[in-house]
């Protein structure tokens, strides 16, 4: 579950000025969706979501309506679906790390399986300080609560950029705000 919400965040943030939302088969839906077509009578028989999923606490379903929630207040917050300054400042293939900034957000995923890194250097636009706003591995979201939302004093490189060492868990995406 935890990559399904990594890449909900990704789309979410990099896919442009617009975000399709749904809760659908490629999160395991228990029934199949079969729409009405020649084949099966034009039955509308198993046409259907099960929406009710969502709220069985039972399930897992419940941490990605908490984070689809949360995702959407970041963007009421931060207008992350708006056009802004983007820039994607590390693509490490064997760490499986990307980071990229847009607008006053800074975002961290690591895909890797099985690594997490300590005192990982990352770099980002002249900033004195960031802030964690959201964090895939949250306890609210179904996650291992890794991330403590804390704010984290910067190192200045040069005139244009400052770096951080941050804790990466395995599997997480991190979203900070920027503080200049």
């Amino acid at each position: 579950m935890a990559l399904h919400k990594m890449i909900r965040l990704i789309t979410f943030s990099l896919g442009g000025e617009g975000y399709l939302t749904f809760m659908g088969n490629e999160f395991g839906h228990p029934e199949w969706i079969d729409f009405p077509r020649e084949g099966n009578g034009w039955s509308y028989q198993h046409c259907r979501r099960r929406w009710d999923l969502a709220g069985d606490t039972s399930l897992r379903y419940h941490f990605l309506n908490k984070f689809e929630k949360k995702m959407i207040g970041l963007d009421k917050d931060y207008n992350v679906l708006e056009p802004s300054y983007q820039y994607i400042r590390m693509k490490h293939n064997s760490d499986k790390i990307i980071v990229y900034e847009k607008g006053n957000l800074l975002f961290v995923f690591n895909f890797h399986h099985s690594n997490s890194y300590e005192n990982y250097d990352v770099y980002l636009k002249k900033a004195t300080k960031i802030k964690v706003v959201l964090s895939t591995d949250d306890f609210d979201f179904g996650g291992h609560g890794r991330v403590h939302h804390l704010e984290y004093d910067t190192t200045k490189v040069d005139d244009f950029c400052s770096k951080v060492k941050l804790y990466l868990p395995n599997r997480t995406a991190i979203v900070f705000e920027v503080i200049v």
